[in-house]
């Protein structure tokens, strides 16, 4: 393949001239690669840069970092690969990767690839997409020049997703790059190419040879982008969502009974999660609202009185959300804030139904705690109806819960929940060791706060308990409680 060079880029900062001047020293053809390349043409910030080389890589990282004065130097030898940090007083601190050029196989069962000393044609071959496939030569005599042996400019310039080679050898080399398809399409706001669509689907049960941390990465790279429901319909519709998540497959699709219908919840799911990224950043929000009913195909039912219903799937949902989280590698300190957000979302609107009490208002925010916020902000994204009237019943509803919340007196207090006083100062107070009782007491006082009984307050909560153990001390425990 004959050597498409384009005009120059003119913009490269003066560190990527040293190290091109050094390659020169080395007598190295050296090459700026990668994402930096792609980032600095649709300008973007970029710190991480990668350098590749025909030659010998890691002697020339040596001699960048005696040069420029590099530091954190680690070598990976099976990749021939260097990677060292320095500080740059115009970029400030950057990133380095230095590779030498090399061809790769794979065995069919595998992701690790086996490494040769290849061409600069061998290396840009094996990227995962053209826009990736772009090289800048950093050697003075050529410094700037774009190296474009795939027609990636073309394919940055409209927008498009395709592979350097055949997309079947492409993914089947590395099958986590149908992830990086779904979720470039996300981050980028680019299109996938439809041969890359169709080998996908032809191939997604090969995205089962990846290990689950690296699938778990790019998934949470796409629930993270501005509209992840983009990179989730990839995924669906190739079949690869149903390879990773089947508990969310299962949600596609609408059965109707006597001609009663119900709304395809994956589809609402998707619509909640976007919605919810307009308004938030929060990762583990967005999974809580894509999980939010995952339950709902098992708990389904139908009668010709009520039509379809969908009885706890809330706290079925919690549940499942746990499986979901060890499945997918996910940290598990997210899973409890997830699972509230799934257990509470459907407990708002009924508040809004006839006379609110200060009670029910009270254990509302005491059941969501600090997160009263998001959980709000969850339900509102929940309302996905196309009937705008309805919408506007619902928000409505929404607004009186809002401003019987800001009613309630405690409603700081209870929004940062945390009891006056605690088991400590129970046993203290009550001259008890750590046990049942002290739990069934603490227990007691804390709704009585929650249903208005004593005051928010210290003094009235030690009051309340000794009260309490009198009582306790007379008739002992219930064995319910």
């Amino acid at each position: 393949m004959p050597c498409k060079e384009k005009p120059p880029l003119t913009s490269l900062p003066g560190i990527l001239h040293r190290i091109g001047d050094i390659a020169d020293s080395e007598r190295l053809d050296c090459y700026l690669v990668g994402g930096y390349v792609r980032d600095t043409l649709m300008q973007k910030e970029c710190k991480d840069i990668d350098i590749m080389v025909i030659g010998d890589p890691l002697g020339f990282a040596r001699e960048i970092e005696r040069k420029l004065e590099g530091r954190n130097f680690v070598v990976f030898e099976r990749f021939r690969t260097a990677r060292l940090e320095i500080d740059d007083p115009e970029t400030g601190t950057v990133l380095l990767e230095i590779v030498g050029a090399r061809k790769e196989s794979y065995n069919p069962d595998s992701r690790k690839p086996i490494t040769e000393i290849g061409t600069l044609e061998d290396d840009l071959s094996r990227r995962d997409f053209t826009l990736n496939a772009l090289a800048v030569s950093l050697n003075a005599e050529r410094r700037g020049r774009i190296v474009d042996l795939f027609d990636g400019l073309d394919d940055l310039k409209a927008g498009l997703l395709r592979t350097p080679l055949e997309p079947e050898r492409t993914f089947s080399d590395d099958p986590l790059r149908m992830m990086r398809a779904a979720r470039f399409a996300v981050q980028l706001h680019f299109r996938v190419d439809r041969q890359a669509l169709n080998a996908m689907e032809v191939m997604a049960h090969r995205i089962t040879i990846v290990s689950r941390e690296r699938v778990s990465q790019e998934f949470l790279k796409i629930m993270a982008g501005p509209r992840p429901s983009v990179g989730l319909m990839i995924l669906f519709e190739t079949g690869i969502l149903k390879e990773i998540m089947p508990e969310l497959t299962a949600m596609a699709g609408i059965e109707q009974v006597d001609g009663l219908g119900h709304k395809d919840t994956l589809l609402h799911t998707f619509q909640v999660v976007d919605k919810l990224a307009e308004k938030s950043d929060s990762l583990w929000l967005r999974v809580a609202a894509l999980l939010h009913d995952i339950a709902k195909p098992v708990t389904k039912r139908f009668s010709r009185s009520a039509g379809w219903t969908f009885h706890g799937h809330d706290a079925v949902g919690s549940k499942l959300a746990a499986k979901i989280f060890r499945s997918m590698r996910w940290p598990l300190e997210p899973l409890p804030y997830v699972q509230k957000m799934i257990r509470l979302h459907h407990r708002p609107i009924p508040l809004s139904k006839g006379e609110i009490t200060d009670s029910a208002v009270r254990r509302l925010m005491f059941e969501a705690g600090t997160d009263l916020e998001d959980l709000m902000t969850l339900c509102r994204a929940d309302v996905t109806s196309k009937n705008p009237r309805k919408v506007a019943r619902i928000m409505n509803n929404f607004a009186i819960v809002e401003e019987k919340i800001a009613e309630v007196a405690e409603k700081d207090l209870l929004a940062k929940w945390r009891p006056p006083i605690d088991g400590g100062d129970i046993m203290e107070t009550l001259g008890l060791s750590e046990g049942r009782v002290v739990g069934v007491i603490k227990k007691k006082m804390e709704a009585a706060i929650i249903e208005g009984e004593i005051p928010y307050d210290r003094q009235a909560a030690l009051d309340y308990i000794q009260t309490i153990y009198r009582e306790i001390r007379q008739t002992g425990p219930r064995g319910d409680e």
